[in-house]
């Protein structure tokens, strides 16, 4: 007995087979030059030896270790990180990279559930371009020649110039929201930049900073936008570009308010040069007014609006203004691939957007989705789950329990939602909360869906609010 408990001591004060081999593998890293040892880990990842998220041997221990001065193993680690081999998380240390893919907006492939989780527009409100395709013939355009058509130029200036405090400005075409975000913090930024984005947020503005290797500061949201607080403790943490929804803010449906806004820009005003990105997405079917956190006198701004919620996700352009500077800088981000955006493309938006009929379509669509997130907030409330509407396609809705129970519970009876922790940054209260896609219910389909988020509420151990009578 006494050998057998020997040994059993032997076998436990054994390191874990896990911590043997990232011993292993830190004894594998090789190297005198900076770029010698980047290029033996680069190896290690790419051979699948180092995988993602293995943390990698501190600084000093490595430097240590190779016999080389600690100012070498830095250069390596940051080779590596501008790279996007690795990422740093302060004192948590450098890790390899993950490069798993992260949510995205649009429908769930593959599944059998009703999925109120899409963040789609209506198919039904979307514009019929038949008419307009018919309108908007024109000469071919040819290489070197203005890379914005005239009239939708002239047309969005107007769009655009009368919501900026900022005289100087210039616009630029992109292939969406998406595309003119991406390009502008690459125009501004290396690896490793800091970048304040709304906590939660849009999951497009998360998988750019992550795929772009920037870091995310999280500001917290709350029913008037980003906090002041939020954005102050962002900046003095360095960050060099900030990325804002004024309004629709998406997940939580939040627009900043007149006040918001103000004290905002008071903030940015300490910090003129850092890159200010409103991304204006939701515009024609908003139903808050717009107020910008660009002061009079920022250095680098850029607005951004795209036509793809009024128009039609395929209808993939965008209009950016921003001061001249961040606008040539934009242009030569786009010469060495897009170059341009097509100016058919451009043409049916122009046609689109200047027709009466399908002006009032987008009227009508915005007063659509107004009142069914409306209601379907009410039927919430009613049965004792306190929901309000903010602005856009979805419903933020708070739960008395963590959100992952209740989608599983509503799997179990047919329906696909979001929790809300995909939309955080950081630790924050979307972890209770819910985004829902409802606005394309048929009136038994909502009411099913309200029962059903009820009930998957109390499944989850939650406490439903009995409502206020009278």
């Amino acid at each position: 007995m006494r050998l057998l408990d020997l040994g059993q001591k032997v076998a436990w004060s054994r390191p874990p087979l896990e911590q043997r081999r990232k011993r292993d593998v830190t004894l594998q890293i090789s190297g005198r030059a900076a770029t010698d040892i980047a290029a033996s880990i680069r190896e290690l990842v790419e051979r699948g030896t180092l995988r993602p998220g293995d943390a990698l041997p501190p600084v000093r221990a490595l430097a240590d270790r190779l016999g080389v001065n600690r100012n070498t193993a830095v250069a390596a680690y940051r080779q590596l990180t501008q790279a996007g081999v690795v990422v740093t998380r302060g004192r948590g240390g450098t890790h390899v990279a993950d490069r798993a893919p992260v949510a995205q907006e649009g429908f769930a492939a593959d599944s059998v559930l009703r999925d109120v989780a899409t963040g789609n527009p209506d198919p039904e409100l979307i514009p019929d371009p038949s008419a307009a395709l018919t309108r908007m013939a024109g000469r071919p355009v040819l290489y070197g020649e203005p890379v914005i058509d005239p009239g939708l130029e002239s047309w969005a200036d107007e769009w655009l110039r009368g919501d900026l405090a900022p005289a100087d400005l210039r616009l630029t075409i992109t292939s969406g929201a998406a595309d003119a975000v991406e390009r502008l913090l690459a125009q501004a930024l290396v690896r490793d930049d800091a970048v304040a984005l709304e906590d939660p947020c849009f999951l497009t503005s998360i998988h750019t900073v992550n795929v772009g290797g920037y870091r995310a500061v999280p500001v917290p949201v709350d029913d008037e936008g980003m906090t002041v607080e939020g954005l102050r403790s962002a900046l003095e943490q360095g960050v060099r570009a900030v990325v804002s929804t004024p309004r629709a803010q998406n997940p939580t449906g939040a627009s900043l308010s007149d006040e918001r806004a103000a004290a905002l820009r008071g903030v940015l005003a300490e910090h003129p040069y850092v890159l200010v990105i409103e991304d204006d997405h939701f515009s024609m079917l908003s139903r808050e007014p717009f107020h910008s956190l660009i002061g009079p006198d920022h250095k680098r701004w850029a607005l951004v609006r795209s036509v793809s919620k009024f128009l039609g996700p395929d209808m993939c352009l965008a209009v950016t203004a921003s001061d001249p500077d961040t606008a040539d800088r934009l242009a030569m981000r786009l010469t060495p691939g897009t170059t341009w955006v097509s100016h058919l493309l451009q043409r049916l938006v122009l046609a689109l957007v200047t027709d009466p009929g399908v002006l009032a379509g987008i009227a009508a669509a915005k007063a659509h989705y107004g009142e069914r997130n409306d209601a379907f907030a009410a039927r919430l409330s009613a049965l004792g789950v306190p929901t309000s509407a903010g602005d856009g396609l979805n419903l933020w809705v708070p739960l008395p329990v963590p959100a992952r129970d209740v989608s599983e519970q509503l799997m179990r009876r047919g329906w696909l939602a979001r929790p809300g922790d995909a939309f955080a940054i950081a630790d924050s209260p979307a972890a209770s909360r819910l985004r829902l896609t409802v606005h394309d219910l048929s009136e038994p389909d909502a009411d099913r869906l309200a029962a059903d988020i009820a009930a998957a509420v109390r499944a989850a151990g939650g406490r439903l609010v009995q409502p206020e009578v009278g």
